[in-house]
């Protein structure tokens, strides 16, 4: 997948204004209709919220894949980031925003994999089935914690899934894999601020 320069900026000023607009209490904002190719091809995506220097997690919430253009997904997994349960007790504020760096990762679509070790960990996202549950890491995390595929699976079982951490060794276990198109990270606050920031042109939810 082919994104310019101005389509990422579109895209991550569409998650930048949903936010604040939803810390701010405001009305619901709707996506916009768009002609561009590649902002309304249906396409899952994941919005990523850090904060700056401890790279520590704020929310991540995403879809893996859905048939609604890839701005209106973008428009409503950024809402979703806000309620990342995983932070329901220290939600994210809107004086915060300055302190935080903000990543979307647009996916391709899923592909069926040969078996749960048939994937290449830097660069594949991985979504895994087992035993009535599901789970999936995105490639950055492979990237950023070095783990080996058996590790990966592992943490995924045990960490997202609830399952025992061999549970991926299961002959039912199924394991679908994407690649990724990683816009940032980068400041959520860019200079120019808000007016420039306003001026862009399985539907099941997911945190990682």
């Amino acid at each position: 997948m082919e994104i310019t320069e101005a389509q990422r900026q579109s895209l991550l000023n569409a998650a930048r204004v949903v936010i604040r607009q939803s810390l701010r209490g405001g009305v619901r904002v709707a996506a916009p209709p768009t002609s561009d190719p590649v902002l309304s091809m249906p396409a899952g995506c994941f919005v990523t919220l850090h904060e700056r220097g401890s790279h520590r997690l704020r929310g991540c919430i995403g879809r893996l894949q859905t048939t609604d253009p890839l701005l209106k997904t973008i428009y409503e997994t950024a809402e979703s980031v806000l309620h990342d349960p995983r932070f329901r007790n220290n939600p994210i504020t809107l004086a915060e925003l300055p302190r935080l760096d903000l990543e979307v990762s647009v996916l391709s679509p899923l592909q069926e994999a040969a078996n749960p070790l048939d994937f290449d960990p830097p660069n594949d996202g991985i979504y895994l089935m087992c035993e009535g549950r599901t789970g999936t890491f995105l490639p950055q995390v492979a990237r950023e914690t070095g783990w080996t595929r058996e590790q990966l699976l592992e943490r995924l079982c045990s960490e997202k899934m609830g399952l025992s951490s061999s549970a991926w060794r299961s002959p039912a276990a199924r394991l679908l894999k994407y690649t990724v198109v990683v816009l940032g990270p980068e400041p959520f606050e860019t200079a120019g601020g808000e007016a420039k920031q306003a001026g862009f042109g399985t539907d099941s939810a997911f945190r990682v």
